[in-house]
């Protein structure tokens, strides 16, 4: 049996007071609805339709081709957004999930479940419920004796027999495909929002006999619908645990969860240990067997295995197996490391290659530059790579040496074996296995030290009686 799937994205999210429209507010570093629309498709739905309105650009640019799409020009209710669907699923046969783009925190292994328990009753209808302590503002389920589904009551509806249910609608449901679009043609907007209701599908059904069940979340958190910054705040907390419980169970060690932040696209291998202030984002992979942290900063980056990461920010870098990095180092775009390299404090990196083995300990910066195996680079070297209006290359070649606070002015190439010594300003390449020198030949002259200060000291005492 085909299975299809419907997101409804069409929803303005006034109450969130954002310019940013409501399902593409992220949750732990991805849009709420990205979130949802992973969740049905790991569940196998083969087609998935997104409902979308306001924003409706926004959305398929983060989408993309992972769906398609119909517009609900007017907000006229769930109903009538299901119902804009029709012309791509009318025709199928099959089953249906239809779920809101707000609840990111819904989870693959709930929509597989939802999908077999209504396969396995036949039903025409599954409404996913939660059962609340607190299910006040909230839908009510009422079930009949034999367990089925009679009627979702909304919470200004319910009798006092209904307000004291605590299985609630969490707006989620599963459909025969052909039975739901039969049903959307008979619901009507005759009530005070005149709106056409989705829930309206499941009275239908009922009156004409059909078989409507019930499947209960296990976890009532994933029921969270965000409508505002402080559902929005929540869901973030939630999915945090989430995520940090995944990695533990997958043989990570975080040292305090608490103070640790990944995001959902993150991967970690195994005995690598996350410590605290940490925050992993993007796509970032990390390798088995890393130290990352504390108050590492990493974003859409690979780490392979062994590497050590302290104290840095790393942002689309890549870093190779047992180099080093930090503390507090600054790996920008672009920025590739062989194996056992090392980047020591307050160096910056952007957009070079480090092979095996080179070093960069400490105070310089490295751009647009292309570093060999085994070199090193001195404390306060500087690639002077940008002349105002263009960028150059600088290449030196493996087991070069460059002094401390060399400059090397590109375009320049430092061969093989090359030593550069401390002080200099290169402009010129410097061949193979020779020795650069380019700065000033020191002069001593003796005694002059007492003549500046006379003159510094005669000259403050004017300004002084000047005044």
């Amino acid at each position: 049996m085909k299975r299809l799937a419907i997101v409804l994205a069409a929803g303005q999210g006034k109450r969130m007071k954002s310019k940013l429209y409501k399902v593409l507010h992220p949750v732990c570093g991805k849009p709420m609805v990205g979130h949802v629309l992973d969740a049905v498709n790991q569940a196998g739905c083969e087609r998935s339709i997104v409902v979308v309105g306001h924003g409706a650009e926004a959305v398929k640019s983060y989408l993309g081709s992972s769906a398609e799409y119909v517009l609900q020009e007017q907000q006229l209710g769930t109903g009538h957004a299901v119902k804009q669907a029709g012309p791509l699923l009318a025709e199928e046969q099959g089953t249906t999930v239809v779920i809101c783009g707000d609840t990111p925190l819904v989870t693959a292994e709930t929509i597989e479940a939802l999908i077999n328990h209504h396969t396995r009753k036949s039903a025409a209808a599954t409404v996913l419920t939660a059962h609340m302590d607190q299910p006040y503002g909230y839908g009510r389920v009422v079930r009949g004796e034999n367990g089925t589904v009679l009627r979702i009551v909304e919470q200004k509806d319910c009798s006092p027999e209904e307000a004291a249910v605590q299985e609630i609608n969490t707006g989620t449901y599963c459909f025969d495909n052909a039975k739901l679009f039969a049903a959307l043609e008979k619901v009507t907007n005759h009530n005070s929002q005149q709106e056409y209701y989705l829930t309206d599908v499941i009275g239908i059904l009922v009156r004409e006999n059909e078989v409507v069940e019930g499947y209960a979340v296990p976890d009532v958190r994933e029921s969270i619908g965000v409508n505002d910054r402080i559902a929005l705040s929540e869901a973030e907390q939630m999915m945090r645990e989430r995520i940090v419980r995944g990695h533990m169970l997958g043989g990570v060690t975080i040292i305090d969860p608490s103070s640790t932040y990944i995001g959902a696209e993150v991967t970690i291998g195994s005995d690598t240990v996350i410590y605290p202030g940490t925050f992993l984002s993007g796509k970032t992979v990390i390798g088995e067997d890393c130290i990352i942290g504390p108050s590492a900063q990493i974003e859409d980056s690979i780490i392979l295995d062994g590497a050590k990461v302290k104290q840095s920010v790393l942002s689309q870098a890549e870093v190779g197996r047992e180099s080093t990095v930090g503390p507090f180092a600054y790996l920008r775009p672009g920025t590739k490391l062989g194996s056992k390299v090392k980047v020591g404090d307050f160096v910056e990196i952007k957009n070079a290659s480090l092979d095996d083995g080179a070093k960069v300990s400490h105070l310089s910066y490295v751009g647009d530059a292309k570093v060999g195996k085994n070199v090193n680079i001195g404390c306060g070297a500087i690639t002077v790579n940008y002349d105002g209006y263009n960028k150059s290359i600088t290449e030196i070649e493996d087991d070069a040496f460059v002094g401390s606070n060399v400059n090397l002015i590109a375009p320049v190439k430092v061969g093989k074996g090359a030593y550069v010594v401390a002080g200099s300003t290169i402009t010129q390449a410097v061949p193979e296995n020779d020795l650069a020198i380019a700065r000033a030949r020191q002069e001593n002259k003796a005694g002059y030290a007492e003549k500046i200060r006379a003159r510094a000291k005669a000259k403050k005492q004017r300004q002084q009686e000047s005044e």
